[in-house]
């Protein structure tokens, strides 16, 4: 029974982590620009063609080079891509996004550190895989090089 109290209470404060997060500067701004960038008509055409030329770039990338549209498709969806990045509403959405990983990728750190200094907490952050001994790759199947 104590586990399980205990279970709750870390599901608990998790919530409420979450909930403070949420609810900081960064937790708005993340917020207010996903607000407005599903609101932006200009910003979910230029998502749309991003993602339905994504598909087709998939399929060429099957063959490669021998596909007969593969320049084509190749500089077009960098031509597609670049100008939804540059779309301010865009832009302003991925920078926000940006901030709150951070945010999410320190807590995490904080709180596998809490647990262990040995926990391999994997990030997207280069700063914080300087701060572990595992380059982030012990999730993804990848190259990891930590001694664990």
């Amino acid at each position: 029974m104590l586990a399980t109290m205990e279970r709750i209470n870390i599901l608990q404060s998790a919530e409420s982590l979450g909930q403070m997060v949420l609810q900081s500067e960064a937790g708005e701004n993340y917020l207010l620009s996903l607000y407005k960038m599903r609101n932006d008509r200009e910003a979910q055409q230029k998502i749309r063609s991003f993602s339905s030329l994504k598909e087709l770039y998939e399929e060429v990338q099957r063959f490669g080079k021998y596909h007969p549209d593969y320049k084509r498709v190749n500089l077009e969806i960098r031509e597609v891509k670049r100008a939804m990045d540059l779309h301010p509403t865009i832009a302003e959405f991925k920078k926000a996004e940006t901030e709150i990983q951070s945010i999410l990728d320190e807590i995490s750190m904080k709180i596998g550190h809490a647990v262990s200094p040995q926990i391999k907490v994997p990030s997207g952050n280069p700063f914080f895989e300087s701060l572990s001994s595992c380059s982030g790759g012990c999730g993804s199947g990848g190259s990891c090089s930590c001694s664990a």
